[in-house]
């Protein structure tokens, strides 16, 4: 009885002492540990290097892009957010296979922009200057997003991806690990992913099975804490 009494004291002060220690680092942490937001990070710069010549200086948005093989669609995020004319982080989308599959432009809704053949959907961070003058990457713009805008930041655990909201139901998704794609068939060559609300699209008169190079199907995601099957277009990207 004694030996089971010391025992169970044992285990309690271990786990006194566990607590003490975990307490103390998330203090010397700020209170936090922001695990998709570190490790988002690491897994955006992999992401980054697997990409290549497909990372490029986006002159015009102030920043980055990343763009699909095929040249339809392009992930662009702002390095400077008092200088981006349009949005802080969008996807700028190719409009002729939309066109092609019945779209008005006019009736799209506001947040899209339309010109010279492209389609821009994204949103307006802040207006805040560049927080890394001393690092301008495209690494250094990802953690501007982390570190002043991780409400944008999320994880879709279904893929083990990590994504980046463009508002009204548009992203942008990377694996967390680029090894693991295709160990099971939802996995499958989906190191990056672009992925559209197809709602608006189809009330300006797309019909979602005629777009080509698109993928229209559904994607389990959390809503009000429920997981159900939405309907979006998307175009993953195997990089390696």
């Amino acid at each position: 009885m004694k030996k089971n009494s010391k025992l169970i004291w044992g285990i309690l002060i271990g786990v006194v002492i566990l607590a003490s220690i975990i307490f103390v680092f998330l203090r010397a942490a700020g209170g936090s540990i922001d695990v998709v937001g570190t490790g988002s990070t690491a897994s955006f710069e992999k992401i980054l290097t697997a990409s290549n010549d497909r990372v490029r200086v986006d002159e015009k948005n102030v920043g980055w892009s990343l763009e699909a093989p095929d040249g339809s669609v392009r992930f662009i995020w702002s390095g400077d957010y008092s200088k981006s004319p349009l949005y802080d982080i969008m996807l700028e989308i190719d409009e002729e296979p939309f066109i092609q599959a019945g779209l008005d432009v006019s009736k799209l809704p506001e947040y899209y922009n339309a010109s010279e053949g492209m389609l821009t959907v994204g949103v307006k961070l802040t207006n805040d200057k560049l927080t890394h003058e001393s690092d301008s990457t495209p690494l250094a713009g990802y953690k501007q997003i982390v570190e002043n805008d991780r409400k944008t930041l999320g994880y879709h655990m279904a893929l083990d991806h990590y994504n980046v909201s463009l508002g009204n139901g548009n992203m942008f998704e990377w694996a967390k690990d680029m090894q693991e794609n295709g160990v099971t068939k939802e996995k499958q060559d989906k190191d990056i992913v672009f992925v559209l609300n197809p709602e608006p699209l189809i009330a300006a008169g797309v019909d979602p099975e005629k777009v080509e190079g698109w993928v229209y199907t559904t994607v389990n995601v959390e809503m009000n804490g429920k997981a159900q099957d939405v309907y979006k277009f998307l175009k993953p990207v195997d990089l390696e």
